[in-house]
C-alpha cells in the first residue's frame, strides 16, 4: 500500500524560511507606495529555484559577474538572491515587488506575460540554456503517459503553472487532442524537486512519477533501478529548447537600464565560463547549493551533448501557441518576440 510522501523536516523548514523572506520583502515593497520607485539603479533582487538549470545564476553569483559588469557601467550593484520553489511562487514574488528578476519555466513566463499584458508588461530577459527535462517513473508498468492511472501521482514544481505541467499538457494534447490537454492534471501534485527525487528513489510512496530537471532526474535514474524515462521534453517541443528562462517587469527594465544591461552581460559571461570550464562550473554548483550530488554524475549532466548553456531563447513558440490554443493564455503571441524584451544579446531566438 503506497504511503503518503511528506517533505523532510529540513526542507519544510527551508520552505518556511523562504516564505518568511518573501513575505517580508513583499511587505516592504508594498510599504513604499505606488508613487515611489522600488529602488534606484545599482540594486537587483533575483529569484531562482532548484537544479542545474540555474547554473548560469550560480556561476554569475559566485564569480560576481553582475558586480563586475556593473563596474563597467559605473555602478556598484548590490545583488540579493532568493530561492523559491515553483513558478507560482516566483510569479507572486515578481508581481508583489519582492524580486526584480524571476527565474522559472517558459510556462510561468507565458502565464505572467499574459496576465500583465498592458500593465506591468512582464517579458523574458534571457534563457538559462537548453536542457532536456525528463518525466521519470519508478513503476515498470508505466512506459508512456497513457499508462498513468488514478492511483499515480506525478510530482511537478507547481500544478498547472510550471513548465513541466505545461509540457505534460502539451504532450497530452498531442496524444489525445487539444480537448484532452488536461487529461493528466488530476494526477499531478506540487512538490519541490529535492523531495520528489527522494520519493522516486525510495519508492513505496504515492509519488510514482516526477517531471523534474537536471540533476534530479539523473539522480533518480541512478538511484533506483526501476526508474526510467517516460517522456523527454525535447520530444514534445520539437528539439532542443529553453525550458527555463528569466523575466522582469517593463518598469524595472526601463527604470534601471544600466543594472539590466549588467545583468544580461553577466549571464553571457557565465555561459562562456561554463562552456570553457565545466569542471569549475560543477564545483560552483556543489558549493553554491551545498549539494551532496556525486560530482561525476553532475559533470555528466553539464557535459551532456543535449545541453547547451546560452542566453538566447530557443524553441519556445510552439508551447506559447499551444497555451493560447487551449485557453491557458488569452493574448495570442504572434512571435516569441512578443513575450521577450528586444535585446541584441537574444536577437536570434525562437
Amino acid at each position: 500500500m503506497p504511503v503518503m510522501f511528506r517533505p523532510t523536516a529540513a526542507r519544510s523548514s527551508f520552505v518556511r524560511r523562504a516564505g518568511a523572506t518573501l513575505l517580508a520583502l513583499s511587505t516592504a515593497a508594498a510599504g513604499l507606495g505606488a508613487a515611489v520607485p522600488a529602488h534606484a539603479e545599482g540594486q537587483i533582487r533575483i529569484a531562482e529555484q532548484y537544479g542545474v538549470v540555474y547554473l548560469l545564476l550560480n556561476v554569475a553569483r559566485e564569480q560576481q559577474f553582475v558586480e563586475k559588469e556593473g563596474h563597467k557601467q559605473g555602478l556598484d550593484i548590490k545583488v540579493d538572491w532568493v530561492k523559491l520553489s515553483g513558478g507560482a511562487a516566483v510569479n507572486d514574488a515578481l508581481l508583489s515587488g519582492a524580486v526584480d528578476i524571476a527565474g522559472a519555466g517558459v510556462g510561468p513566463l507565458l502565464t505572467i506575460w499574459d496576465r500583465t499584458h498592458g500593465r506591468q508588461n512582464v517579458k523574458g530577459v534571457a534563457s538559462l540554456g537548453n536542457l532536456p527535462y525528463y518525466l521519470v517513473s519508478n513503476d515498470p508498468n508505466v512506459k508512456t503517459i497513457a499508462d498513468f492511472t488514478a492511483k499515480d501521482r506525478i510530482a511537478v514544481p507547481a500544478v498547472n503553472v510550471s513548465v513541466q505541467s505545461r509540457v505534460l499538457q502539451y504532450a497530452a494534447a498531442k496524444r489525445w487532442g487539444d480537448k484532452e490537454y488536461n487529461r493528466l492534471d488530476p494526477f499531478t501534485q506540487a512538490l519541490p524537486h529535492p523531495d520528489a527525487t527522494a520519493a522516486i528513489i525510495a519508492g513505496h510512496t504515492e509519488i510514482t512519477g516526477h517531471f523534474g530537471n537536471p540533476p534530479f532526474q539523473e539522480q533518480e535514474l541512478a538511484g533506483n533501478p526501476k526508474a526510467h524515462i517516460v517522456l523527454n521534453s525535447y520530444d514534445v517541443l520539437g528539439g532542443p529548447s529553453s525550458a527555463t528562462v528569466l523575466y522582469a517587469t517593463g518598469k524595472f527594465r526601463n527604470d534601471n537600464p544600466k543594472t539590466y544591461r549588467a545583468f544580461v552581460d553577466a549571464l553571457a559571461d557565465a555561459a562562456q565560463y561554463i562552456t570553457a570550464n565545466p569542471q569549475g562550473a560543477a564545483d560552483i554548483y556543489i558549493r553554491t547549493n551545498q549539494s551532496k550530488i556525486d560530482r561525476a554524475l553532475l559533470l555528466k549532466v553539464i557535459q551532456n551533448p543535449q545541453v547547451q548553456f546560452k542566453i538566447t531563447p530557443q524553441n519556445t513558440f510552439g508551447l506559447a501557441q499551444f497555451m493560447y490554443r487551449v485557453g491557458a493564455i488569452r493574448n495570442e503571441p504572434k512571435s516569441w518576440k512578443d513575450y521577450f524584451f528586444d535585446d541584441p544579446a537574444t536577437a536570434n531566438g525562437s
